[in-house]
């Protein structure tokens, strides 16, 4: 017997499962990089966006129930491997100049993540005709976008602070340079 043919709603749903499981990961890798964050505004910036998360679990249970299917996880690897990523990152750099500027970079790239995956859920919901769930899929997507860029802002000023004791030649790129005895 031939096996039943995959259609762009079992991928949705599938999908589905994994960022379920991903933004479930992300919440306690925000609250963990919160702890870790020395800057105020990226630990408010962490805090922020990880009770922003706990929310965006709550609708996606709201689009699993549009649905008609179960909310549940599906590992995702990529959220791992982005965690794991950002376990080893804090290890290596976790008491240096640059370590908020490394967690700022580590919450970028789950963001990215995130916003590639919610864009593809809210246009493939709005073509099987869940457009409930396009809704509360763009909603979440705007909140990431939102984040990112604040991440972006806030990195700006933290790369600079964490680029001390850096290479000369990167650091003094536009100066003059002075010689002194």
């Amino acid at each position: 017997m031939a096996a039943k043919q995959k259609t762009l709603h079992d991928a949705f749903y599938e999908t589905l499962k994994d960022v379920y499981y991903a933004e479930k990961q992300s919440v306690k890798a925000l609250k963990k990089s919160a702890k870790a964050a020395e800057h105020d505004e990226l630990r408010q910036a962490f805090e922020t966006h990880a009770e922003e998360s706990a929310t965006q679990v709550e609708r996606l249970t709201q689009v699993f129930e549009i649905i008609g299917k179960p909310a549940r996880a599906k590992t995702c690897e990529a959220m791992q491997g982005i965690t794991s990523e950002m376990e080893e990152d804090m290890d290596d750099f976790g008491d240096s100049p640059a370590a908020d500027a490394v967690l700022a970079a580590c919450a970028q790239a789950v963001e990215h993540y995130e916003i590639a995956r919610y864009g593809t859920l809210k246009t493939w919901a709005s073509q099987l005709g869940y457009d409930d769930a396009a809704k509360l899929l763009d909603e979440t997507l705007q909140e990431e976008k939102k984040t990112d860029q604040l991440l972006s802002q806030i990195a700006e000023r933290i790369n600079v602070e964490g680029s001390e004791g850096g290479a000369p030649e990167a650091a003094n790129k536009g100066k003059s340079s002075r010689k002194t005895a």
